[in-house]
């Protein structure tokens, strides 16, 4: 079930302009259709929604526990001044700065999760390879949607200048974790100082370096991209997000009115989403997806077939699943 390849939806998609731009179709729902979209565990087909959540937490705990107990690792560790911003960093068996790097970020809808709780890919990850991170940040109420994505950025700046000599940073974000991972497209790396590792590029390295951006490629895993729709729902009792935080944190609202050439042409992002993740969520990624298409990113849309919004991740855990084979071949450079 869960090791089927995923069906590539971006072939013969429409990504032209629009034209005409159709009215959003959530502001047609009631509040309460609203909430049954955005409340991923009533999506489930095989547990109940309070099953499938004990299960997720259950598989990232164990996850986690047999990642730092098998593989050579730095917790905790800080890369910035709040109590939060701590990141842990597990190596491949083989020691060196130059690998490509695989960098985390959970979800749990901005308010919940934890990095201590979401290590799923780590052993099949560096098992062939790659260096992973998981990065905390300060989850609301404490932290605001602008505090994370800073410290999102700034978990970044950290990784980049700590290994200089990395093969690559790969952002992966499940959920809230890939509006996160998201909305880095939008980042001002120039103010952070950070450049890009150029080792190994051919071509003019000064006009690569003048991109700024540290990041090779983006895994944006059942995400949300626009979140004017969930200031409706109950969930932004803890977020108290304003339309004007919701557009300013929306990586698509962001695109779609102020457009921006891709700052690294060659940066590949995979959009994607479970097969029984809700008609919302697949509506996000798709209208994500031909945004960025129409901005000139190199960007895919992929629908994992036989799961739902919290098996895509939980079945990290296996180098055999669809998604894993996915990330490997695309740090590798492989044709999958």
């Amino acid at each position: 079930m869960a090791g089927r390849v995923p069906t590539r939806l971006d072939s013969g998609m429409d990504v032209a302009g629009e034209g005409c731009k159709r009215e959003a179709p959530w502001k047609k729902m009631s509040k309460e259709e609203l909430e049954h979209q955005y409340s991923p565990s009533r999506w489930v087909v095989r547990r109940g929604p309070e099953e499938a959540l004990k299960t997720y937490f259950q598989m990232g705990n164990h996850a986690t526990q047999r990642a730092r107990a098998s593989r050579r690792s730095l917790l905790d560790v800080p890369y910035g001044d709040g109590e939060g911003e701590k990141l842990d960093i597990y190596f491949p068996k083989e020691a060196s700065e130059a690998l490509p790097f695989l960098v985390f970020f959970h979800g749990g809808y901005w308010q919940s999760g934890s990095k201590d709780t979401s290590a799923f890919m780590v052993s099949p990850l560096t098992e062939e390879g790659v260096a992973v991170v998981i990065v905390a940040y300060d989850l609301a109420p404490k932290g605001a949607l602008d505090r994370m994505v800073d410290q999102v950025t700034q978990s970044i700046t950290f990784v980049q200048t700590r290994y200089p000599g990395n093969q690559g940073i790969y952002l992966c974000g499940h959920s809230a974790g890939a509006h996160l991972a998201a909305m880095m497209l939008l980042a001002d790396w120039t103010k952070r100082g950070v450049t890009p590792n150029l080792k190994g590029f051919p071509g003019d390295r000064a006009w690569l370096a003048s991109l700024h951006s540290p990041l090779t490629g983006f895994f944006l895993v059942s995400g949300i991209y626009d979140l004017e729709p969930l200031m409706h729902t109950s969930e932004n009792a803890c977020l108290l997000t304003t339309l004007e935080d919701a557009q300013r944190n929306s990586p698509q609202w962001r695109l779609e009115t102020a457009p921006m050439p891709p700052k690294d042409p060659a940066c590949h992002i995979l959009v994607i989403v479970g097969q029984h993740d809700s008609p919302e969520f697949h509506r996000q990624s798709r209208e994500f997806y031909q945004t960025l298409r129409r901005g000139g990113w190199r960007a895919s849309l992929d629908e994992l077939q036989g799961v739902d919004h919290f098996e895509i991740l939980w079945n990290l855990t296996r180098k055999d699943f669809a998604l894993t084979q996915i990330i490997l071949k695309t740090i590798f450079q492989e044709s999958w």
